[in-house]
């Protein structure tokens, strides 16, 4: 605790604006682990609307790290900077990021203009990290082009990757017919492209048709249709096409009232977080264990206790 009350969060501010990797690195182990004073460097940080978030999302298996290695590859050609946030499933056991996925992302690592992080979900139940709107923020002040953020693909529930980032994609692959009949609601909403991968399978272009048919109806609710991209990312296939619609829907101008949707999700999150912070629930199993020993108990009365 000691060696964390020296941190001098004001330098380690400017080596992140300074694009330093190793104290963006440090910063975002700072803030994850919530070192003693890391709010103070929140506080800090810059008003940065330059950098925009692309979320990656979709059900497991569709292929979302191979299709943000592929397009690291696009937009590092480009000659852009890209922070990229693999969102993995939790260690059972000490609540780490289990890190396979990342292998095939490798040969980033040595790229100045690329910086890759894993973190654990650690428990959060929506496919996101419960510090990843405060990593992105921070992210923002490494003055980033892109900051792509990909979701570890736990269903419906993944769907607050729309409040998070300004582009959501949403991967899919040709198999997934059952699926698409139950996420109309979900996922199908929140998608401003959707991404048929291994497109090169048998019925791929069927259901493509199928999904641009089912989308058809959401047409009247929205300003402009969804495009639904084919890739085969494994060989590299459609990522321009995919990389050029991604670009082309961040230029286009936009009203505020998104912009404040996505901020007003943004501060509810952090609220939420705040509010709950005292809140255990080994403590609150504890306690409830000591008063189902009262015949009256009600849970509502013990909620309204607290």
């Amino acid at each position: 605790m000691g060696r964390q009350a020296n941190i001098n969060w004001s330098q380690l501010l400017q080596d992140i604006q300074q694009h330093a990797v190793k104290q963006i690195a440090r910063g975002i182990s700072l803030v994850e682990n919530e070192a003693a004073g890391y709010e103070q460097l929140l506080l800090s940080l810059p008003a940065n609307h330059d950098t925009k978030i692309i979320g990656i999302t979709g059900p497991p298996g569709a292929g979302k790290s191979t299709l943000v290695d592929a397009l690291i590859g696009a937009v590092s050609k480009d000659g852009k900077k890209v922070g990229v946030l693999c969102v993995d499933p939790s260690s059972p056991f000490n609540l780490g990021a289990l890190l396979g996925d990342r292998i095939r992302m490798s040969e980033w690592y040595n790229d100045p203009n690329v910086f890759i992080r894993s973190l654990a979900t650690r428990g959060s139940l929506g496919g996101l990290h419960p510090k990843i709107i405060e990593i992105t923020e921070l992210m923002k002040a490494a003055a980033f082009d892109y900051i792509i953020v990909e979701t570890v693909g736990v269903g419906q529930s993944e769907i607050e990757i729309a409040g998070l980032a300004d582009v959501t994609v949403v991967v899919m692959v040709p198999e997934a017919g059952d699926e698409v009949q139950t996420m109309k609601a979900g996922l199908m909403e929140i998608a401003d492209i959707f991404v048929v991968n291994k497109a090169d399978r048998p019925a791929a272009d069927q259901f493509v048709r199928n999904l641009r048919l089912m989308l058809a109806p959401a047409f009247n609710n929205h300003q402009r249709e969804v495009p639904v991209l084919k890739t085969v990312a494994l060989e590299k296939q459609g990522i321009a096409e995919l990389y050029t619609a991604i670009s082309s829907l961040l230029q286009e101008t936009h009203d505020d009232t998104k912009r404040a949707w996505l901020l007003t999700e943004r501060a509810y999150h952090l609220v939420q977080q705040k509010r709950m912070k005292d809140i255990r629930k080994d403590v609150l199993q504890q306690k409830i264990l000591e008063q189902l020993r009262d015949d009256r108990f009600n849970l509502y009365r013990f909620v309204e206790g607290l």
